[in-house]
């Protein structure tokens, strides 16, 4: 785990120099990332601003942590893990049900996902990353980035700050 832990931090730390992201945070000639991505085989990618309003979007309907029902909009999972090659519909069977996804924020929380939960073959739940609260941009408390996870009773896997998702195996 220790291990797992000091990996992620050096890529961290060397993700901007192999993006080629300058010190104010953005790649030569493009818009800044918004969000890193990793892999089952361990290559990432920083999704920019420009990727990210190219991307499919959705919006879904959930009840937030004070009970209040709110309007999500924003990019599904499974979509932002196709950019990175991760194994859905025919592919998600055998050893790769033991792929997960770890989401990451920029505080330091972290939540576990099992990689079935973002394949519409195994479940209904759109589990999305949503940059808007209904009609709104997220604010930065809780963004620019989070998780919408309907149908969690609870919201603790409604990471807030998302920076970083990667896509792992368990032993």
């Amino acid at each position: 785990m220790l291990i797992d832990r000091v990996r992620l931090v050096l890529f961290a730390l060397m993700l901007p120099a192999v993006l080629g992201i300058s010190h104010a945070g953005e790649p030569p000639g493009n818009s800044p990332v918004v969000l890193t991505v990793q892999g089952p085989t361990g290559e990432a990618l920083g999704v920019t601003a420009d990727q990210w309003k190219s991307l499919p979007r959705v919006s879904v309907t959930a009840v937030e942590h004070g009970g209040e029902q709110a309007r999500f909009e924003g990019v599904p999972v499974a979509e932002i893990l196709r950019l990175v090659d991760a194994p859905l519909g025919r592919e998600l069977s055998g050893r790769n049900l033991r792929l997960y996804v770890l989401a990451q924020a920029s505080d330091g929380y972290e939540v576990v996902f099992a990689l079935a939960e973002f394949d519409s073959a195994f479940s209904d739940r759109v589990i999305l990353i949503a940059d808007r609260r209904n009609g709104e941009p997220i604010g930065p408390t809780e963004g620019p980035l989070r998780f919408v996870v309907p149908g969690d009773k609870r919201q603790a896997r409604w990471i807030r700050k998302l920076q970083t998702i990667s896509v792992r195996s368990a032993p």
